[in-house]
């Protein structure tokens, strides 16, 4: 079976046609026509087209022409902030409860009742530890 392009009605009853290879495979479809007979033209324009038709490919990306004055180099972009994470509450330190003393007490802690001053060493001499007996 040769390949063929078959001409059929949509669901809005509007002309369109397919072409099929010769396994039977739709190779191409056709726009939607109002009429038989513009379908029939659309045909044709293909079938005259085709042979000298250019293949224009979208899919790569195109280099633009080299320009002979410098690039200026690109601004560099601003680094994306994070969203601030969130820390874990601080534990709060418990809450010491003030204690009343007697106020003898208090003047007893603050003030030594005795006050011991330091053994005055003589000068000149050397330094004797004491042994233990």
């Amino acid at each position: 079976m040769a390949a063929k392009f078959v001409i059929y009605l949509d669901k809005s009853k509007k002309h369109r046609f397919r072409f099929v290879a010769s396994n039977g495979e739709i190779i191409a479809s056709g726009e939607a026509y109002e009429s038989k007979a513009a379908c029939m033209n659309g045909i044709k324009s293909i079938q005259k087209n085709a042979p000298i038709a250019a293949i224009v490919d979208e899919t790569v990306k195109k280099e633009p022409a080299k320009k002979t004055a410098e690039k200026k180099p690109a601004a560099k972009k601003a680094p994306v902030k994070k969203a601030a994470e969130k820390k874990p509450a601080a534990k709060k330190a418990p809450v010491k409860k003030a204690v009343e003393k007697a106020p003898a007490v208090k003047k007893a802690v603050e003030e030594p009742a005795v006050k011991q001053e330091p053994e005055a060493k003589p000068e000149g001499l050397p330094q004797v530890e004491k042994a233990d007996a």
